[in-house]
């Protein structure tokens, strides 16, 4: 192989042919993880929704047996007086916020 143009093409071909291996491969390796990437996602979505579907079950199961709690399971004892005093402080902030609104627009 003295001949320097025969040498340049059967190094560009060799050339040609490593990169196509090397490119078949990642690309191989991307789809792969891709793939393992969908089936993780299906799988945590479905655990997900078997999750909230036992929790609604429970809840329901719940509320069945206990009519005079309501639809919600809380821990927490509020009085009366403790929601009406929050109502009233929300209601204030509420009416603070509005005068300002209205401030900031008229100026």
């Amino acid at each position: 192989m003295s001949n320097p143009v025969i040498q340049a093409f059967f190094f560009g071909r060799a050339l040609a042919e490593v990169l196509n291996e090397k490119l078949e491969e990642s690309v191989t390796n991307a789809l792969s993880d891709l793939g393992k990437f969908d089936a993780e996602a299906r799988e945590n979505l479905r655990q997900f929704i078997e999750e909230v579907q036992a929790r609604a079950e429970r809840e329901a199961n719940f509320a069945s047996a206990n009519p005079a709690s309501g639809t919600t399971n809380n821990n927490k004892n509020v009085d009366t007086e403790d929601l009406q005093e929050m109502l009233d402080q929300l209601r204030a902030e509420i009416a603070s916020l509005k005068a300002e609104l209205n401030k900031y627009r008229n100026q």
